[in-house]
Parts: C-alpha cells; structure tokens; sequence
C-alpha cells in the first residue's frame, strides 16, 4: 500500500507506504519546505508545526514586517541561493544580465499512477501502475519563465523514493544551468555518521566513515565516469546502528559521469545533503523552448540497520533497474582467457582453453582484449573493430563457431569509447577524440577518448559493434573503459557549451548501450571501467552486471565485494577464480578459498584449466557443479552482512532464499592462529521455527537458536592440531549451507 495526498488547505503533501514517509509543504512565500523523512508516519491534514521559525542576530528576511521568515533557518525541499539562504543551492541559473538569483514559487501538481520514463537517462522503473505513484510538483520563475518539475516516485514495496527534477526554458532569453540537482534534502539535526565507498584501481568501495561535523563533507568525480575513487552513493546512519538495527538513510545516484554528493551542516545542526551532477566546470545553455533532465537519485530509509538499507536497493536495483533477458535469470559460468593468455594467443590455443572449460562444466568462453586490428600490446588498434586474421584465421565469426560447436557460449571483449592514434579509425579521424586546441592532449593507457558527445562518433562505433554481432555467434559482450577524460572539449559544440560536453558524453554512452541492448536483446552485457572505475546504478540499468574490480584475489575482494553489497545486489557482481599467485598482489590462496568468494555473484574463471593438476580439476569441476546447484539463491536471495573485513581478521556473510528454506553461510579467515579461542557468529534472516541442518556437520539446529546463539565456526586452531585432522592455513574459508524444514506440532 503506498498512497500520495495532498491537503489543500495547509498546502502539504505526504507521500508514504507502509515502511515510510515523505512529507514536504508549501511556504508562505511559495517555495517548497521539506518537514520530515523517515519512518512511517500517519498522515493528518497539517504538519505545519514542522516548520521551525524563530528570530536570529546577523539574519536576513524575506518580510519587512517578518523577523522569524528566512530562507537560511528553514528546511527546503529544492532551494535557491541569494535570496536570505547563504547555503549551497539545488539550482543555479545564469541568466543574460549576468544575475544567478532564481525564485522558484509553487504553481500546481499532479499525482500519476506508475513511474515515467526519464529520457535519455537510465532510471528505476514500474512494469504495472499499480507498483509506484509519482508527484509531479511544478514550479515557476515569474521573471526568467523557467518552469520546473521536482519528480517524486514512492514504490509500493520497497522503502524508497526516486527523485529527479526537470527545467524548460519558457521565457524569451537564454538561461545557462550552472547547477541542478537531482535531490536535496535538508534533515533537522546532524547526528549521523557518514559513509562512502571509496578507494582506487584494484580497491574500489572500500567502507570509509566519519561523523558529521559543522561544515562540508562531499564526495565527487571529476573524471568523466563515476570512477574507482568515489561511488556515487552514500548512507547516513545514527551513531548506535550497525549492520542489523537502527536508523540509516541511502542516496544513490543512477548516474555514470561527473557527480557530487554533499552534506553540508550549517552552525544551527542542520543537515543539508544534494546529490547530482558535479556542478565543477557544468554548463548547459537552456535557448528559450530548450528543457534539461537531471539523472535519478533514489532515496532510501531502513530503520533495521546497514542490512535493511542495503537489501532496499539490492532488491530494487535487482528488479526494477536492472532490465531485460537477463535480469533475472541466473548468469552463466564463464572462463575469460585474459589473465590465461593477454596478448598471447592464438585461435587453437583458444579454443584448447574452451575446451578444457567445456570439460569441468563452464557455459561461456569470453575472449577479452587483443582479438582486433592491429592490437598486439595496448598502444594500438583500438577503434579497429576487425578480427585481426594473423591471430584469427576465420575471424570472430569462425571462432565462436568453433567454440559453439563445443558445446559453449562465445562472448567478446570491447572497449568502444576509445581509441589509440595507432588505429585506422584514428589516422581517418583525428578531430574524433576529446582534445582541447591549442593544448597538449593526454593519454591514458596509450589510448584516448572518443568523443561520445558527436552523435556521428557513436554511430560509426556502432555500425561496427552490430556488423560484429550480427556475423558471429556471440552471446555476451564485456563492454571496458580503460581512461578517465582529460582535455575535455569537443571540437563540434560552440564555445557557449562547452560545460555541456562532459554530460554529453555519458548520454552517447547511454545511447550507444540502449541502441545495442534493443537490436540484442539476448546478448548478456557486462559492464567494466579497468574493473570497478564505473561500477554504478547508471550502467546497471543497460548491463546487469558489472565486473567488480580488476583485482581478484580472494583476500581483496572481502573488502571490496563487502562495500559493493551496501548498494548493489549480488547478481550485478561479476567474481571469478584467478590464477595464483594472483596477478595483482601475488598472494597464494587456496583454490576453495577463491572459489568460496566469487561464489557470492556471477562466478568463473580467469585462468587456463589446463594448466591445473588433475586434484585441482577435480576440485573445480565440484565448485562449479555447486554453483549450477545453488546460483539462483546466491545471485538473486536475500544478502546479509555478518561479519566485516574492515574490523578484523574474520569475514562473515551470508544469503537465503525466499521461503527462508536455505542459507549459505561464506565463512572467511584472513591469517590463521595458535590455540584460538572458539568462535562463532549470530546468523540472520532464519524462520525461528524451522530447523536447520548443517550439512558440513550433520547437526540440527532451530533458527533462533542459529540466530540468538549462533553459528559455531570454532575449527582446530582452537587447540593442538590432531595428526589425522586437516589442519587449518592462512586465508582458510570454509561455506556452511543450512537447510530449514518445519518441525510438526513446533515447540
């Protein structure tokens, strides 16, 4: 049940469901006020007790004749700066006479059934009406006609409200939007600690917190994409929650370039937050009929902890951002010869590879970078999107024959945003790439960025793309982007949009991905940026799933497939076994250990199985045959975080079914120990009534047992290690599955 209603005589609107509500008003002087977010409320005709006034020295006001009214001591919904509110605004416009200052009154409303579509832009979506209600609220400049739109969609099941806003120029000047984001939000106290995701290449989402401080907290990218420094998401959490209890609020940004996230809590303790496209060097020229969509921010409210919070958006994210073929069936278990093989390989040795796969059960062959045009090392041939014959006798076409005849899928590597000046499509169009006259341009791996802002740009790299797809047999594409923009200025925009080029970017970006995604419906993509460098709600929409991080060794990624589960649902991960040592680190872990990892998302192999011992191919003809067992509850169950890798030596997490009939618990040791003390873990998410088998002990056990005592993960390191027990290693994991049944008569 979820309901939006507006009370006309105190000019308030409550949007709630069953788990929360959203209740913002009208001001006195038109603009829109924000009065509460957070747990469910009932709703009543007049909140406006809610709007906290009163008189403070060194303060500007609205009204002569008012000295409580200013916009600097009230809480907004979308405010503007200059006029009484010295905080950072939501909007910024530049208007012909060279003034910034907007007043946006209330106009009118309408509340739809469903959610629209954004255009351009991937956003959260309904399949039925009846699933979410909109709020359309729209507001007005009397001076410069701009009119705007604030979008609110509450969804029926789910804790959550996405919000976009949406500017016409309907006046007779040109406006330039210097500033507009997707969602502000001003909280009365500030009383939290803040959380973000960050790290870099190969330590992508690392969990970073502080506490809210008078003053500005911000993360942002500047680079282009969402980056490996900064997700663009961040969570809010009262000083007493943890992963099970407590409040904590989560705003992501459905968006792939520049952002920024920011709190800013004035010296009176209130928290502002906005979140949006990173106004740094934006500039979008509005000529009079023109209008702008901001990205989608989804606003989440969980008063059960980190885990509520981040199962909201896993299961939203999961279902209704996430899209087509492949959204919800479980994906297929693949070898990439990438770390097999690089740039050294040939189609027999390929297909050797494959057909090792083939043998220990993998359903999908991906053949990654070097596969084209003069492309033997990473400083040429990107751009040439042609089989190189020398490598490829038969091209791409004969090769996944070859590798369907196996009894696999094909699937291919490209990185269609760039290109090396050692390429024909370079030497035939050097004014292609993002380059500033005048200047010297960078490159990044040896390559440089096409410039996706030129709708001729994209359609070249996709006459390319669909000739490939349509030949060949190719039933998944790994989409990279190797470099981050740099020199950002296209050579076909004018001087006086310049600011937009960024943006426009990302929107050839999404353009390219929707063309392709229509004309192949069937064709899993996935997402990657040198691994986690655009790993966001933005390319989820388009690929449902996204190469995690270029670092896959086991260890590393606790940490990073932790943070990556605050927002994003296990399906969207890509996790696979590599070789060891591990390419990134060159650490040694065993090879249940890596496999006990990568279980938790899409699972496969970055290695050549051939080069396995018979004992190892065993061992991993076991793991994949558990996969195909148990990957619809491991991809799409519900995810709880138990035990965390940033706050000690043990990692524990853990995933059930719906009927709650099923958990697998990944049990995790970095360093082993001596004469440990025993050990064990409070599970989550059980039916307290059923018993529980523990099939790796044949023990019996109820579910509030499981979850008020524990999980008893005590193993021989808890003493002196007997001779005929297997003794316990550094990086040791072991996977614990639980199965439920209902006990007659109950207890």
């Amino acid at each position: 049940m979820r309901q939006i209603i507006f009370h006309e005589e105190t000019k308030t609107f409550h949007l709630y469901n069953e788990k929360i509500s959203y209740i913002l008003c009208v001001l006195e002087n038109g603009h829109l006020g924000q009065l509460y977010f957070g747990k469910r409320l009932h709703d009543k005709a007049d909140f406006s007790y809610l709007v906290e006034k009163c008189e403070r020295p060194m303060t500007s006001y609205i009204y002569e004749w008012d000295r409580t009214f200013s916009l600097e001591h009230i809480r907004q919904e979308y405010p503007v700066y200059g006029t009484t509110d010295y905080r950072h605004p939501a909007i910024e416009l530049l208007q012909e006479n060279g003034s910034r200052i907007s007043e946006f009154q209330y106009d009118s409303y309408e509340i739809i059934d469903g959610k629209p579509k954004l255009p351009g832009l991937p956003a959260t979506y309904t399949e039925s009406e009846g699933e979410a209600q909109t709020l359309r609220i729209f507001l007005k400049d009397a001076l410069t006609g701009a009119k705007l739109a604030l979008l609110y969609t509450i969804f029926d099941e789910y804790s959550a409200i996405a919000r976009s806003a949406y500017i016409e120029n309907a006046g007779e000047k040109n406006l330039h939007v210097l500033n507009m984001m997707s969602l502000s939000l001003d909280l009365p106290d500030k009383d939290y600690e803040w959380m973000q995701l960050s790290g870099a290449w190969s330590r992508e989402r690392y969990i970073k917190n502080r506490t809210l401080e008078q003053g500005i907290t911000a993360i942002d990218s500047m680079r282009g994409n969402s980056s490996h420094e900064h997700n663009p998401f961040l969570a809010l959490k009262r000083h007493n929650t943890d992963e099970n209890a407590g409040e904590a609020i989560g705003i992501s940004l459905v968006y792939s370039g520049n952002f920024r996230m920011q709190a800013e809590v004035d010296t009176h303790n209130v928290t502002r937050i906005t979140a949006g496209i990173n106004p740094e060097g934006f500039d979008w020229k509005l000529e009079p009929g023109e209008s702008f969509q901001t990205p989608e921010a989804v606003l989440v409210y969980s008063e059960n902890g980190l885990n509520g919070m981040s199962q909201t958006f896993q299961k939203l994210y999961a279902k209704r951002l996430a899209r087509g073929y492949w959204r919800d069936k479980a994906r297929p278990i693949l070898n990439n010869n990438w770390e097999a093989t690089y740039f050294d390989f040939t189609e027999d040795r390929l297909v050797e590879i494959a057909g090792k796969a083939k043998e220990c059960g993998v359903e999908l062959f991906v053949l990654d970078d070097g596969w084209f045009g003069a492309r033997r090392n990473d400083r040429a041939g990107l751009g040439d999107w042609v089989a190189n014959e020398e490598l490829l006798p038969n091209g791409i076409k004969g090769l996944s024959e070859r590798i369907e005849a196996l009894g696999l899928k094909f699937g291919l590597w490209f990185e269609p945003e760039m290109v090396n000046k050692d390429s024909d499509l370079y030497r035939a169009h050097p004014d292609w790439i993002l380059q500033t006259p005048g200047r010297n341009t960078s490159h990044g791996r040896y390559q440089y960025v096409l410039d996706f802002a030129r709708k001729e740009v994209v359609d070249y790299i996709y006459g390319m793309m669909t000739k490939l797809l349509s030949e060949s047999k190719i039933s998944y594409i790994k989409w990279d982007m190797n470099r981050s923009i740099t020199e950002c200025y296209s050579s076909k925009l004018p001087s006086d949009r310049q600011g937009e080029v960024f943006h426009r970017y990302i929107l050839g970006v999404y353009d390219l991905y929707e063309r392709l995604t229509n004309e192949f419906p069937e064709v899993l993509f996935e997402s990657c940026a040198s691994g986690g460098g655009r790993f966001d709600p933005g390319m989820l929409y388009y690929a449902p799933q996204g190469w995690t991080s270029d670092d896959s060794d086991a260890i590393e990624r606790l940490k990073i497939q932790y943070g990556t589960s605050m927002c994003y649902p296990l399906s969207s991960m890509g996790s696979h076994v590599s070789v060891v040592p591990n390419h990134q680190v060159f650490r040694n872990t065993p090879l249940h250990t890596r496999a006990n990892v990568a279980y938790f998302g899409t699972f496969g192999y970055e290695l050549d199985l051939n080069k396995l011992t018979e004992e190892e191919i065993k061992e991993v003809k076991e793991q994949i045959a558990f996969m195909k067992e148990y990957r619809e509850v491991l991809q799409f169950g519900t995810f709880y975080r138990l035990k965390s890798p940033f706050e000690g030596n043990e990692t524990v997490w853990m995933v059930t079914n719906e009927d709650r009939t099923l958990a697998i618990v990944g049990y995790y040791r970095v360093l082993n120990g001596v004469n440990q003390p025993y050990s064990r873990v409070r599970l989550q998410g059980l039916d307290p009534d059923m018993v529980y088998e523990n099939v790796w002990n044949h023990t019996e056990n109820y579910g509030d047992e499981l979850m008020n005592y524990g999980l008893i993960t005590s193993d021989v390191t808890a003493g002196e290690v007997p001779g005929n027990v297997t003794h316990c290693t550094d990086f040791e994991s072991r996977i614990y599955m639980l199965k439920g049944k209902k006990v007659q008569g109950g207890r």
